[in-house]
């Protein structure tokens, strides 16, 4: 005799004899057919408000033809689909900007999530390890709206519980490539959702010539080249200071040039000055009589300048001590940038070690106390490494060109940098592609943006000298 079974078992075995597997039929419960219809009536309801609240111009159209069809015939609706279309396109010729910040984004960014995101997301969740199984059930991160500008699309997403950025930002070449973009950026909206940058097209393909001198003085921000959205980048140099790293002619002249060229206006009003140090000699020596004698090349020379710009930093502090925290420029008071090229000849390949520690701590004393008192500096250099440059930790703004490794990336912009889509190693080395291409990361922004500076030529130095060497 067989064992008998608990509970309702008994009735659901199937077959006992001894060569045949036991096969146990599970339980059906049977759902009446109202239930069904409430549960289906239920969603259709809510998917109709959702649409309506999240589209409303879209579900307003097509509602309006219906009602005019019904109430005048199909010649009175098809009169008005006319119309409605005619005057849009009008309006997309007579003012192309507002019909595509108000009208034409908005189609495309649907188009692009019926057609392209919503079409392949789930694929792609499965495949690059997004998406998870508990149980045998299917758990996605959520698509939640799409929108689109001039190069990019811009998509917001719900992240799983207890799924970590990190996990989205180790698969960007994943979500890429699953998209049809040529990169991805992963930022962090708020806890929970993330923003998925896919840029369409790249506006800093090609070149740019030489920013006009401004006309009025000013300390900046100066505006010296394009971000990555068509927007002019302007970059802050009174009040903080930067450090730029790149490989050989990956374009740091270009930043250099463009910012001296922005402050020419106030150099020339007495109001800036820049000091420059060039250990080279083949960089900011085309522009030395813009310096006012305040330009040095050999390393004994730079150190003196250095330390009269410690100088300079220390006096003023003495005399605003208890006055005021921030420096306004004037004539008497003028912003001071100290222009450093190729700094790691002066602090790391410098044979003399006295000299270079002198130099090294001249830096260290101007990046720590400078820029409350209106002394910044901008230093240029190749190599990132800690053990040559072990003070870029002191410069709150950060410029990666270029660079020969994707741990480097990291190294100057700071830790998870790349991983946020700051791909400095995978700019292109050919020079009208890729130099003066550049990620920043700002003081003010923790984000990479991606941006390309003004290439300055020989001649335009020239120009600069000609017309305010003498003045300056």
């Amino acid at each position: 005799m067989f064992k008998r079974l608990p509970g309702d078992e008994a009735r659901n075995l199937v077959s006992t004899t001894p060569d045949t597997a036991v096969v146990f039929r599970p339980a059906v419960v049977k759902t009446p057919a109202i239930v069904t219809f409430i549960v289906y009536g239920w969603r259709f309801l809510a998917a109709l408000v959702r649409t309506t609240w999240r589209h409303p111009v879209a579900v307003a159209v097509p509602v309006a033809l219906g009602v005019v069809w019904t109430w005048y015939g199909w010649p009175a609706a098809a009169s008005l689909l006319g119309f409605v279309v005619l005057s849009l396109l009008a309006w997309a010729f007579t003012e192309p900007g507002s019909f595509s910040r108000l009208v034409g984004f908005r189609l495309l960014a649907w188009w692009r999530l019926i057609s392209v995101y919503r079409r392949h997301w789930q694929s792609v969740m499965d495949v690059s390890g997004l998406a998870r199984r508990v149980n045998g059930r299917v758990y996605m991160p959520r698509l939640m709206r799409v929108t689109c500008d001039g190069w990019a699309d811009r998509i917001t997403v719900r992240m799983l519980g207890g799924q970590a950025v990190k996990e989205w930002s180790d698969r960007i070449d994943n979500l890429a490539q699953g998209f049809g973009a040529t990169s991805c950026r992963v930022a962090l909206v708020k806890g929970g959702r993330l923003l998925l940058t896919f840029p369409r097209s790249d506006p800093l393909a090609a070149p740019m010539p030489a920013l006009p001198i401004p006309d009025e003085p000013s300390v900046g921000p100066v505006e010296i080249g394009k971000q990555e959205d068509g927007k002019p980048l302007r970059l802050k140099v009174h009040g903080t200071h930067v450090l730029i790293a790149g490989a050989t002619g990956a374009g740091k002249g270009s930043f250099l040039w463009d910012t001296i060229r922005g402050l020419l206006p106030a150099m020339r009003a007495g109001l800036a000055q820049v000091w420059a140090l060039d250990p080279k000699l083949m960089e900011l020596s085309f522009g030395r009589e813009l310096f006012q004698g305040r330009y040095a090349a050999d390393p004994a020379d730079c150190a003196d300048l250095l330390d009269e710009a410690v100088s300079v930093m220390q006096k003023r502090a003495t005399r605003f001590a208890g006055l005021q925290r921030c420096h306004v420029p004037t004539v008497d008071d003028p912003f001071v940038l100290v222009l450093v090229d190729e700094v790691a000849f002066l602090t790391a390949y410098q044979p003399d070690r006295q000299l270079r520690q002198r130099i090294s701590a001249a830096l260290a004393t101007l990046a720590t106390q400078g820029r409350s008192v209106g002394v910044g500096v901008m230093a240029a250099l190749q190599d990132p490494r800690k053990e040559v440059m072990n003070i870029r930790n002191l410069f709150p703004d950060k410029i990666a060109l270029r660079l020969d490794e994707s741990e480097q990336v990291d190294m100057v912009l700071g830790d998870g940098a790349r991983d946020r889509g700051a791909l400095a190693d995978h700019i292109s080395p050919v020079p009208e592609l890729g130099a003066g291409v550049a990620y920043m990361r700002l003081e003010t922004s923790p984000e990479p943006i991606r941006v390309r500076a003004a290439y300055v030529s020989d001649a335009d130095i020239r120009a600069m000298v000609a017309y305010y060497g003498q003045a300056a």
